[in-house]
């Protein structure tokens, strides 16, 4: 392991509806690599550097039932702290945001400017793997199975004809579940339609293919260990089930065969190689009663706290919580 120290940017927060969540991984980032004495600086990206009474107020929060409102987040005001002198004199950026703009790659496109290197993937990865109906289209022409969908407008008779019921319904931009609905019947579709459009104007109605909710994340183009996600409500991996403590029982690494532990990897590689990306990302997958895994989705910038999937599966594969941070670092300025 690298031991330079350096001098960290951790930017969080943002705009997005993951905005706890943001906040929630940038807490545990931010307190790793103080404790491995790299110089940390914290940034809300909706007022920019924080002071340490700031950083207490907000890193003590819980994620909440619900995901926030989206608010305004204005380019002049970004820019203004953004060139902030203090800032740049920076090795990293570290992005610990989710969703929204921090995970498109127009957050990558303006820190690019900078000339100071940024964790995760670059823009043209980012967008595509936030786009879901681009990514799918670009799984599918790869030969990576994953459900059949069709983009709103939708009628009930296209789900008849297409698809077939229950569909999952959901924003094609957006992240951990925010707007999702299962829809069992013609009557519900509308109703499903509107609310994920609250969160994004195009939306994804997608077959829902029954079987055990699997996840592989990638790190440095190393496939870590599949973790299986058994959920104890509902039907899918939701927002309250994610961060909502007993929601869900995620273990690693999950109990099954070679095979399909192989095959897991070798599909989260793949996505990982087709959707351009770098540094680190997370695949979700369905594996269904014949043992095929179907692709639902896949993370470019996937949550850090010290319970997040990507971190549980790299202590499975020996690597704690701030060696894994650090890796991240090292990986990014050495790109």
């Amino acid at each position: 392991m690298d031991k330079r120290q350096l001098k960290v940017n951790v930017l969080f927060g943002g705009d997005s509806t993951e905005r706890d969540v943001s906040i929630a991984s940038a807490a545990q980032v931010v307190k790793a690599l103080r404790e491995r004495s790299h110089r940390v600086k914290a940034i809300d990206t909706l007022v920019g550097l924080l002071g340490p009474e700031e950083e207490q107020q907000l890193f003590t929060r819980s994620v909440a039932m619900t995901p926030p409102s989206k608010k305004d987040q204005g380019l002049e005001s970004v820019l203004t702290w953004l060139n902030n002198p203090q800032l740049l004199d920076a090795d990293l950026w570290f992005i610990a945001l989710h969703g929204g703009a921090g995970e498109d790659g127009r957050w990558q496109g303006l820190l690019a400017m900078t000339g100071i290197p940024y964790t995760g993937s670059a823009v043209l990865g980012s967008a595509l793997a936030m786009d879901k109906d681009m990514t799918k289209r670009l799984l599918r022409q790869a030969g990576i199975p994953t459900p059949h969908w069709l983009m709103a407008p939708v009628t009930a008779a296209d789900v008849e004809q297409h698809l077939g019921w229950p569909v999952v319904v959901k924003p094609s931009k957006q992240g951990s579940t925010v707007g999702l609905s299962v829809v069992r019947h013609p009557g519900k579709l509308a109703e499903a339609i509107a609310l994920a459009k609250e969160h994004d104007d195009e939306v994804m109605v997608e077959q829902f293919i029954r079987g055990r909710e699997l996840t592989c994340p990638v790190l440095q183009n190393r496939a870590l260990p599949v973790g299986e996600i058994i959920l104890k409500h509902g039907e899918v991996f939701d927002y309250e089930a994610k961060y909502q403590p007993g929601g869900a029982e995620e273990v690693f690494p999950a109990v099954l065969d070679n095979r399909i532990v192989d095959q897991v990897q070798n599909l989260a590689l793949q996505i990982h190689q087709v959707l351009k990306l770098t540094g680190y990302s997370r695949s979700d997958f369905r594996l269904d009663d014949q043992g095929r895994a179907w692709c639902l989705e896949v993370n470019t910038l996937p949550g850090l706290t010290a319970m997040s999937l990507l971190p549980q599966s790299a202590q499975v594969a020996g690597i704690s919580f701030a060696e894994l941070i650090e890796h991240i670092c090292f990986a990014a300025v050495s790109a």
